[in-house]
């Protein structure tokens, strides 16, 4: 019985870490009815499964490539206010690029009438989401499918993406950092951020709080290249303390 209540544990905080995105050992003590030293080692357990990395108090999740329909069931309530925060800056017309976030997917959706658009995205979701929108025409840069993350990246990707100039491009990441910059969990979704960051007039991140003073493995986007840096915070936030002077914060 112990070991079935110790899985539920785990279950438990692992269900917390994708609502919250990181875990407090007391709070989450309390709300599972256990020990903080409990706790503590279901977290030490997670962590040699490689589904969490600990950290002063508690743990946050570890940083992996993940499917979209994953990424989607993550921090809805986040992913929607970004997405009505970010409604205002789409261009009434010309091109935007969107990359394959799930929060960019959310932006996706919420298209409304009044635009002529086209968007460019290198993910199959995304594309789906914009197509049938009035005046939305929606071209996918194809590519190499990267089956972890459902998006299109490599070469190819990268020479379609270059081909085209863009108005605005709409991206998020898989982590933010004040001094790293963007960062994603492989190297071909980050070249490819790139690319479109290059060739487009302004680039607007959309990240959740989760994300925020974290680093994954490549390197993304620098901030001088960002013109915008969207959470579903208050702009005033103490937690965008550290964003305040290298990006406009909405």
């Amino acid at each position: 019985m112990s070991a079935l209540l110790s899985a539920e544990r785990r279950a438990r905080l692992l269900e917390i870490l994708a609502e919250d995105g990181s875990i407090r050992v007391d709070p989450a003590a309390q709300a599972l009815g256990v020990s903080s030293m409990t706790v503590r080692r279901d977290l030490d357990d997670l962590e040699r499964e490689g589904l969490v990395r600990r950290v002063h108090g508690g743990a946050v999740a570890t940083i992996t490539p993940q499917s979209f329909g994953a990424r989607t069931a993550q921090r809805g309530g986040a992913k929607a206010e970004i997405a009505r925060k970010a409604l205002g800056l789409i261009p009434h017309g010309g091109t935007v690029a969107m990359d394959a976030s799930s929060t960019v997917g959310a932006l996706a959706r919420g298209l409304g009438a009044g635009h002529e658009l086209l968007v460019v995205t290198n993910s199959y979701d995304n594309l789906r989401a914009v197509q049938g929108h009035p005046g939305v025409d929606a071209m996918l840069v194809g590519g190499r499918l990267e089956l972890r993350t459902d998006s299109f990246v490599g070469a190819l990707a990268c020479q379609s993406a270059a081909s085209l100039h863009y108005d605005r491009f709409f991206t998020s990441a898989a982590a933010v950092d004040a001094d790293f910059g963007t960062s994603e969990a492989t190297i071909d979704e980050s070249q490819l951020k790139q690319v479109f960051a290059a060739g487009a007039d302004e680039t607007i991140v959309l990240a959740d709080s989760a994300k925020l003073a974290r680093r994954a493995t490549a390197r993304a986007l620098a901030w001088d290249t960002v013109s915008v840096l969207v959470t579903e915070l208050d702009p005033a936030d103490g937690r965008l303390d550290d964003f305040r002077s290298v990006v406009d914060i909405r």
